[in-house]
């Protein structure tokens, strides 16, 4: 039975009130909380892939660094920057990668306190078995270019809030 004749509730995590269609004013404070939901979201698509692929020894935090380190080899300082980690999760995290054999970690010639990251093979038929995943996963969802806009948009939209918030929180309001 749907909902005709019954008052609709809205959820207060989306923008539009389901009863009347008409949009309501979205808070800074709802966007960050529907992105944190989001981000767990795509962390359970992550662990699912993980299962499907029988990989049991990497969660989803682990595949999005093995993800992020891509082709290069970087210092872990790098590394925290293209992912804006916290630096003592990263550690426990490269040294379970390296422990499973996902990463090399090389010591720094220069400096023997500083490391160089790379994919190892496993790391790297891992994170292309991933991004297979990603791929399928996005052709099944696009319907066309417009969406291919939107999510450009979204991208560009998030970033830049992104570095508004950053520099809020860096030099105030």
């Amino acid at each position: 039975m749907g909902n005709r004749g019954r008052a609709v509730q809205a959820d207060p995590g989306h923008a539009q009130d389901l009863e009347f269609g008409d949009l309501r004013q979205i808070t800074y404070f709802e966007l960050a909380r529907l992105m944190e939901r989001a981000s767990r979201r795509f962390s359970g698509l992550i662990r699912a892939e993980l299962t499907k692929l029988r990989v049991d020894d990497v969660g989803p935090a682990q595949a999005m660094i093995l993800l992020a380190i891509g082709d290069s080899e970087l210092s872990v300082a790098e590394l925290l920057e293209r992912g804006h980690y916290v630096g003592s999760n990263v550690s426990y995290y490269l040294k379970q990668l390296a422990d499973g054999d996902y990463i090399d970690r090389v010591a720094s010639q220069r400096d023997k306190r500083s490391a160089r990251i790379k994919l190892t093979e496993k790391g790297s038929q891992l994170r292309a078995n991933l991004r297979d995943a990603a791929m399928a996963y996005e052709r099944a969802v696009k319907r066309g270019d417009q969406d291919q806009r939107m999510l450009e948009t979204a991208f560009q939209t998030l970033h830049e809030l992104e570095l508004a918030w950053a520099n809020a929180s860096r030099f105030g309001v």
